[in-house]
């Protein structure tokens, strides 16, 4: 992987299956972690389910709540290519590309500072919270500290990006905005 240079920004021109998935378990992760905050610590049981839910989107490609969205007639930009209409929603896993490793970070990311909070100090659920709104703020805007973190570091995006006015390369090419 090459460093590369530019702002990565998703597409946010309509609401596809991977986007509208980023808003729903932000928002799942915002509320359970105010919950096991406020209520009572076993509440981060579902910032650990959403966690092992992005991980198992990652390795297998297949998603539940993509599924639910896919069904409701949503579209999706990074499903793995099929017929006609496909009857389930699977996510490409024929690479490790960058939206695959968000997957992949924020899960391992989410599971351990979850059982961090539950063992050792609430302290810990404020990096679920901010995961959460991280991911809301990404779903609204299309911008994500990771994914561009991700981007510097080389990895190849899938989804098309937002293009400026003053956009130097092509965003085909290269999956950022300059």
């Amino acid at each position: 992987m090459a460093l590369q240079r530019g702002i990565y920004i998703v597409p946010t021109d309509r609401w596809y299956i991977e986007r509208t998935v980023w808003l729903i378990a932000g928002c799942v992760l915002l509320v359970a972690t105010s919950l096991a905050l406020f209520v009572d610590p076993r509440w981060v049981l579902f910032v650990i389910a959403t966690a092992l839910a992005s991980i198992a989107v990652s390795l297998t490609g297949f998603c539940l709540v993509g599924n639910v969205l896919h069904r409701l007639g949503f579209t999706s930009r990074l499903a793995r290519p099929a017929g006609e209409k496909a009857r389930w929603y699977f996510m490409q896993t024929d690479s490790w590309y960058l939206e695959r490793r968000i997957y992949l970070a924020v899960g391992i990311n989410l599971t351990i500072a979850s059982v961090l909070s539950l063992v050792h100090s609430p302290w810990w659920l404020a990096f679920t919270g901010f995961v959460g709104a991280a991911m809301v703020w990404f779903a609204a805007t299309g911008f994500c500290i990771m994914a561009n973190g991700l981007y510097w570091l080389g990895a190849e995006p899938r989804l098309a990006p937002r293009c400026n006015a003053a956009g130097a390369r092509s965003a085909a090419a290269t999956g950022a905005v300059n």
